[in-house]
């Protein structure tokens, strides 16, 4: 199959939106109740994440993590289980930001967390041989160079029942549940079901995926984009989206990256997380077609 592989240029938390631009600057939208939109003065920036919580939770909740290009990682945002203080990381190659904890991919394949830990989600420490990582709300998921997945944290709905998936290219969590993405193109997925967000067994041809609290975005390689799961707030509302490389998901909005740089977003826009319409000039370099 083809896959889209690129850096993480857009990014949706609980309430905000994060977004990176092709000077390496970041923009950001939404509520910034705990200063997790106060990116204006980062630079030198090749990926971001944003921290998610389900609708449920305290809105602010949320912090924002950017991933330097000399593998160092600043942070800001909502700080209680010190899930910012990532200071003195160094080598890191990719991030991910859960409920209240963060999770950093270092260049060797071993993994550091911080953060909240109650349900062991930051039990990291052993990993190694990990190409890419996510983080849930509860639960942390790690993907190993030979295609298979390791995860730790809360497994109530058997979120974390990933160790017999197999051939495995792209790996993400949601409140409750996990997907991957398989080398040829299928998609499979464990955990909460209730609001049918684990319903991807039919999905072909997917490139990419994401997903939001409780539902699943794949996008296509065509740039068309299908989503399963809860829509109350018209989160998977995608079916008309064309010319996309890139997507995200937060809580219940969903985010496209367009390939001229502008973006696309639908569902919850309480905060104004969804008002990314001026947006211009967020980074595509990354998104390569690969084999």
């Amino acid at each position: 199959m083809d896959l889209y592989k690129h850096k993480d240029t857009i990014a949706a938390g609980r309430c905000h939106t994060v977004g990176l631009k092709s000077d390496g600057t970041v923009t950001a939208v939404g509520d910034n109740n705990y200063g997790q939109c106060n990116v204006s003065d980062w630079c030198d920036i090749v990926a971001v994440t944003a921290g998610n919580v389900h609708m449920a939770t305290n809105t602010g909740n949320a912090h924002t993590i950017g991933l330097k290009s000399d593998g160092t990682v600043a942070a800001v945002g909502w700080n209680k289980h010190c899930q910012c203080d990532v200071n003195d990381w160094r080598d890191i190659i990719a991030v991910a930001a859960g409920w209240r904890r963060t999770i950093g991919l270092k260049s060797d394949g071993t993994v550091v967390a911080v953060g909240r830990n109650n349900e062991g989600e930051c039990n990291v420490s052993s990993w190694h041989d990990i190409m890419a990582v996510a983080a849930g709300d509860w639960h942390t998921i790690g993907l190993k160079l030979d295609g298979t997945v390791t995860a730790v944290g809360n497994n109530r709905y058997q979120q974390c029942n990933v160790s017999g998936w197999h051939n495995i290219v792209a790996l993400v969590a949601g409140y409750l549940h996990t997907v991957g993405l398989k080398s040829d193109g299928t998609v499979v997925a464990v955990g909460r079901n209730k609001e049918g967000e684990c319903d991807v067994s039919d999905w072909r041809g997917i490139v990419a995926i994401t997903v939001g609290s409780s539902h699943t975005i794949g996008l296509k390689p065509d740039g068309t984009v299908v989503a399963k799961g809860w829509n109350e707030y018209g989160q998977c509302n995608v079916s008309d989206w064309c010319d996309i490389v890139a997507v995200a998901a937060g809580c219940a909005h969903t985010i496209g990256l367009k390939s001229d740089g502008t973006v696309l977003a639908v569902g919850d826009n309480d905060y104004g997380q969804c008002d990314v319409s001026g947006w211009r000039g967020i980074q595509l370099t990354g998104n390569i077609k690969v084999k």
